[in-house]
């Protein structure tokens, strides 16, 4: 990172230069609202899988493994192009890199309803993860770039659109799956959603004004920060959060169903609730804790919530289903939020933001995409699901370690060479 965009611009300015105006509120109410639309592709690809496994799995022949890949390769596709991501913002900006990860996000989910073959629909998995990857991974440079003095507010915001998509794509997949006679159509039909993106996101440009506040270095200058033990700890923390709700999506349904004895229609309406109070934590967890720089009680408290709703799932499935649900739907809702703000508020710019995502996003996904098979594998071995939830609570529980490190004065003690 050079010396010039650290520092502020030299005294030497003329004196008459007036600062900028704040921009209007509905200027940048049609900016957050584009965030949030955007936010909102971000998990429908992937969530929509769980609602209609069954029928996958009978329409493709697969085992259990095989459908949890559906939901792995996403993920490690999400790990594996965050550096294109910067890369991508870097060479076109952030305004037009997120738009063509919209746009990706469009064409894979709409080639998912081309035919049930299973190179098909892991290939489709991929791209849409690819597409994901690229939008994610810059939207948190955009709120450093342009709400950086309410980044937690506006964090909470697309993460609730995030957090909305998905349950919105849980909740109705398998009715679309029933109108079209089709679970290829279903999960096609969540290219209406991309494209609807691409739209707001196109009308907002003026709004969102990247261009003239992101600078021609766009969100990444340089490499990963490999040396930055700041952005080890983003990346660990990232990591699990990241996988223990991948493992929601994909087997806190057949878990009530299996272990819990409900039906399948009342698994997925339960997941539906799961997610929904998740989506009002996401939100209001954030404007609790305010716009303070230390996020470590919201962070550790959030987390262990989390961890006890994952353990009384392992021990009690059935009759603590209720207690469980809203256990891990504030903790996880919550945790989701805080851990998204790591990057922008650990970031001294835009610029090192980006670079924190990136590197959250190319480690972190990567493993996320391990535990969800880890969890079928522990299963199918042991019979139910005790085991394996019980180990996501200890991953809940062992995120405080690194949680703990997260401090403003460590922030702000840290080399920016290694960053």
């Amino acid at each position: 990172m050079t010396d010039t965009q650290d520092q502020p611009q030299s005294a030497a300015a003329p004196a008459s230069t007036a600062p900028p105006s704040a921009p209007p509120r509905a200027v940048l109410g049609l900016a957050a609202l584009a965030l949030f639309v955007a936010s909102a592709n971000l998990r429908p690809a992937i969530a929509a899988v769980s609602p209609l496994a069954d029928r996958i799995q009978a329409g493709l022949g697969l085992d259990s493994i095989g459908v949890s890949l559906l939901t792995a390769l996403p993920t490690l596709a999400m790990g594996l192009c965050a550096p294109l991501a910067a890369a991508v913002g870097r060479r076109i900006g952030l305004h037009a890199g997120v738009l063509l990860g919209l746009t990706v996000i469009a064409v894979g989910s709409l080639a998912r309803g081309a035919a049930a073959t299973t190179w098909l629909q892991l290939s489709c998995a991929a791209v849409v993860g690819g597409g994901i990857a690229i939008a994610q991974t810059l939207l948190p440079a955009v709120v450093k770039t342009r709400f950086a003095s309410r980044a937690s507010l506006v964090t909470g915001l697309y993460t609730v659109g995030l957090g909305l998509g998905g349950a919105v794509a849980a909740g109705v997949s398998a009715p679309l799956a029933d109108a079209f006679d089709s679970w290829p159509g279903a999960l096609a039909s969540w290219s209406v959603l991309a494209v609807a993106g691409m739209a707001v996101w196109l009308a907002a440009k003026r709004s969102l004004d990247l261009d003239s506040l992101a600078g021609p270095g766009g969100p990444v200058t340089k490499g990963l920060p490999w040396r930055s033990s700041t952005a080890w700890c983003i990346t660990v923390i990232s990591a699990g959060n990241s996988a223990l709700y991948y493992c929601e999506l994909t087997w806190i349904a057949p878990l009530l169903q299996h272990d819990g004895g409900r039906s399948a229609s009342d698994a997925g309406f339960l997941l539906t609730v799961m997610i929904s109070i998740q989506v009002v934590a996401m939100l209001t967890v954030p404007m609790l804790l305010g716009e303070r720089i230390d996020r470590r009680i919201g962070l550790i408290g959030t987390s262990l919530l989390t961890g006890i709703g994952f353990l009384g799932f392992a021990l009690s499935p059935g009759a603590g289903a209720w207690v469980w649900l809203v256990a891990m739907g504030i903790g996880h809702g919550g945790l989701f939020t805080l851990v998204l703000t790591l990057p922008v508020s650990a970031a001294r710019n835009p610029v090192q933001a980006g670079r924190f995502s990136a590197m959250a996003f190319f480690v972190g996904y990567g493993c996320a995409a391990v535990l969800p098979v880890v969890v079928g594998e522990l299963r199918d071995a042991t019979g139910n699901f005790r085991v394996a939830f019980t180990v996501l609570a200890a991953v809940a529980a062992l995120l405080v370690i690194p949680m703990c490190r997260m401090s403003p004065r460590r922030f702000a003690m840290a080399d920016p060479a290694a960053d």
